[in-house]
């Protein structure tokens, strides 16, 4: 039988009952938009993530908009993000007609390197074409940026920060969750992330109440929240009095129902995924380059992404074996056509474009078992010493 990459049906059989039960609840109270789960996940995801305010939305995308939104970033502002990273993170940019900016990243942990940030923004500073207005940072493959670096670039050049944590929700550095650093938070509950739903979802996490209030107008079509209410009288529906021009980005209840079930198990899940991870670094370390967590760093291990000189042929060897494999990224973003024209750091993105040839995913979930993870770690070691 062929080894899963994600191996969804065994948590689906661990939470059993319980979960078949909360979606069943949602189908028979017919609140199926906005029902009375989407507060108590939010509420519940606040405590876990060490923040505030949450927003839950329609997908880990629109969660990246949505506070540019708010924040007002348009035409002639920038942006600056990663290229080694999915779309949907340079993507957010052009959907409020802004430019990205490319950053290259730092060449251990694949996440963005905060020198090339600062030079990437004196750059553009001094050319005067942009407007400097915000960096996000991503959280590649389940660990967290060097947010103390990045976080003190943007304090320097007074810019607001996104941690795009669409694959590392529940990672942290020092015992503390990005958006300790970060103005906002990001994540994106599609469902092969390590918190994942049953169809599509995201949510933002902020500290500033003034900015949840937006964001919440936003959401909605840019419905009254309580402060444009205040002072007057409406006594409608506030989905009718619309403020702002927002977006439709409400969260099925089902996927808030579900997603309560899989946090009660998921700091388990972490731990799991870590054991997992350790396991494939023991068995690997002398024959690929396996992953570093930066110090101080957990990750909840989204991939478990090693490099290797001869890629291709180390996929065809695993695939061969009924071993799926998965590349991320093959083509940087600022490579693909329709995000060519926009700017790079200083230099350009080397790191990227090296890695991009080299990386390639191995299975990585929290049920993967040991016989199992032993069966991919002997295929890896023997196509290593067959090509030494």
């Amino acid at each position: 039988m062929p080894i899963p990459f994600i191996d969804l049906q065994a948590q689906r059989r661990r939470l059993g009952e319980p979960l078949e039960a909360a979606i069943l609840e949602v189908v028979r109270s017919g609140a199926y938009i906005m029902g009375p789960q989407i507060a108590q996940l939010e509420a519940a995801l606040a405590e876990f993530g060490q923040a505030p305010h949450v927003l839950s939305c329609g997908s880990g995308t629109e969660a990246l908009v949505l506070p540019l939104m708010a924040w007002e970033i348009g035409p002639g502002d920038a942006v600056f993000c990663p290229s080694f990273t999915f779309a949907a993170t340079a993507e957010a940019m052009p959907l409020v007609g802004a430019s990205p900016v490319f950053v290259d990243i730092l060449p251990d942990t694949y996440n963005m390197d905060a020198e090339h940030l600062d030079a990437a923004i004196e750059v553009v500073k001094r050319e005067g074409k942009l407007r400097p207005k915000a960096v996000i940072a991503v959280d590649l493959f389940g660990q967290p940026a060097d947010y103390p670096a990045i976080s003190e670039v943007c304090r320097k050049h007074g810019l607001k920060l996104i941690a795009d944590s669409a694959q590392g929700f529940g990672c942290t550095l020092d015992e503390r969750h990005p958006i300790f650093w970060a103005d906002v938070a990001t994540t994106s509950f599609f469902p092969a992330k390590p918190l994942g739903a049953y169809g599509d979802g995201g949510a933002v996490l902020c500290k500033d109440a003034r900015l949840h209030d937006l964001l919440v107008s936003l959401r909605v079509h840019g419905q009254a929240v309580k402060s444009d209410l205040e002072g007057r009288t409406f006594e409608h529906d506030p989905k009718y009095l619309n403020m702002r021009v927002g977006m439709n980005s409400r969260m099925d209840t089902i996927q808030a129902a579900v997603l309560l079930q899989k946090l009660s198990i998921f700091s388990d899940e972490i731990a799991a995924r870590n054991r997992v991870a350790d396991r494939y670094a023991q068995g690997l370390s002398d024959v690929v380059t396996v992953p570093k967590v930066i110090e101080g760093g957990v990750s909840v291990w989204a991939q478990y992404t090693i490099e290797c000189d001869d890629r291709d042929g180390l996929a065809a060897h695993l695939k061969a074996a009924d071993i799926p494999t998965a590349v991320y990224y093959p083509i940087p973003i600022h490579k693909q056509g329709v995000y060519s024209g926009y700017p790079v750091g200083p230099g350009g993105l080397p790191v990227t474009q090296a890695k991009a040839e080299r990386v390639i995913s191995l299975p990585m979930h929290p049920y993967l078992e040991p016989d199992v993870q032993d069966q991919i770690i002997a295929a890896v070691r023997a196509f290593a010493g067959r090509n030494a």
